[in-house]
């Protein structure tokens, strides 16, 4: 009976690989198991296992455990799927029009990697600017000899929280791949509102080029990244400050549309998003409506929109994918080279595992993406 009971449970959870979570500490939950999956499948495989030697409700068991099985095994059979055709589907997207894609001297996804782990190191803190005492740091990463491209990441926290050490592995990554990286703190709500974090990009960017020999940074290689808040923030940088030294934007799971955000909230039980929005832009919708259309990166998409990743997960109950889908068409209808990776197992964070099936893809798509927009001319 034992048995069957943590089976069901098992069962239970395996639904959140397919089905987008209903709460809070359910959300954090699904990240495990999408980017997790061989822990919980081993597990599954020793409950199945637990069935020789018990003969109650053992049919009934096994068959909850098999289908508990393929669930959690199901994000890394669509990441074998998804990355059969990246590099295709990659090189469509920037070919045309520019230089061809270059592609990392790896598969997209590998079985052997998801069972590595990965850590963030190897950085040192500057501080780049000053506002009535507020210091704005950043953490930068670097590589050794010759200047390099340079990733600003902004990081995520619904503009009122986080820190430029949220998610520091991908950070280390690029570093070994030679890149320059600049993980940066900015203003947060509620006692600073937008665009006051998009200033500080500005600020940032200033900064490296002003240092840029003592950092190695290559000024006209410059790209932005940023996760969900910070994706935001990313790409309203990105399409209304119209800086040269930027070449590039990769938004991980960020609100492009902040007026359609505002209108279709998020699950209460997770996130209370207009209150959210309120503290970083000023007020609600009816309020300051001008506000939240100049929030909106779609809003400033236009024939000179610079190369733009967009990455987000199907299962997202933060941020919905609605808001990459309409990013997307808008890029499209101005022929913008661009290429949206969906993930349809994933959730919000997904990338907190660099090894598992979405954080492996991602990692490949961002360092193609960087190798093709920061070639030399």
């Amino acid at each position: 009976m034992a048995r069957l009971i943590f089976l069901i449970l098992f069962f239970l959870i395996s639904l959140l690989s397919v089905c987008k979570a209903p709460a809070y500490y359910l959300w954090l939950l699904a990240i495990t198991v999408t980017e997790y999956p061989l822990i919980f499948a081993a597990i599954t495989a020793v409950l199945l296992a637990w069935g020789n030697w018990t003969t109650s409700y053992k049919v009934i068991g096994n068959w909850i455990g098999v289908v508990s099985l393929i669930l959690f095994l199901s994000p890394i059979a669509r990441a074998y799927v998804i990355g059969i055709d990246l590099q295709k589907d990659m090189a469509a997207s920037f070919t045309g029009g520019g230089r061809p894609p270059v592609f990392p001297a790896r598969a997209p996804f590998s079985f052997l990697q998801s069972l590595k782990s990965s850590h963030g190191d190897g950085y040192a803190t500057y501080s780049y600017a000053e506002h009535s005492g507020y210091k704005l740091t950043m953490d930068y990463y670097h590589t050794e000899g010759q200047s390099r491209p340079c990733v600003v990441v902004i990081h995520g926290g619904s503009w009122s929280s986080g820190d430029s050490q949220q998610l520091p592995e991908l950070n280390s990554y690029l570093a070994s791949r030679g890149y320059n990286v600049a993980s940066i703190n900015y203003r947060m709500a509620p006692h600073f509102q937008s665009p006051a974090p998009v200033k500080d990009v500005q600020e940032a960017l200033d900064y490296l080029s002003i240092n840029a020999g003592k950092l190695h940074v290559d000024t006209n290689n410059i790209v932005l990244l940023g996760r969900s808040a910070g994706a935001q923030i990313a790409l309203l940088a990105a399409y209304t400050l119209h800086d040269k030294r930027v070449k590039g934007v990769i938004d991980f799971y960020g609100p492009a549309d902040m007026v359609w955000g505002y209108s279709i909230p998020s699950n209460p039980l997770i996130m209370d998003s207009r209150k959210v929005m309120e503290n970083y832009i000023g007020g609600t919708y009816a309020q300051v409506p001008d506000k939240y259309k100049a929030c909106s990166p779609l809003e400033f998409v236009d024939d000179k929109a610079i190369p733009t990743l967009i990455i987000h997960g199907e299962n997202d109950v933060l941020v919905s994918p609605e808001h990459s889908r309409r990013l997307n068409l808008k890029l499209a209808q101005h022929n913008i080279r661009h290429y949206y990776l969906k993930l349809p197992w994933a959730t919000h964070g997904f990338d907190f595992n660099l090894n598992g099936p979405g954080g492996q893809l991602s990692t490949y798509a961002v360092e193609t993406f960087l190798n093709t927009i920061t070639q030399a001319p």
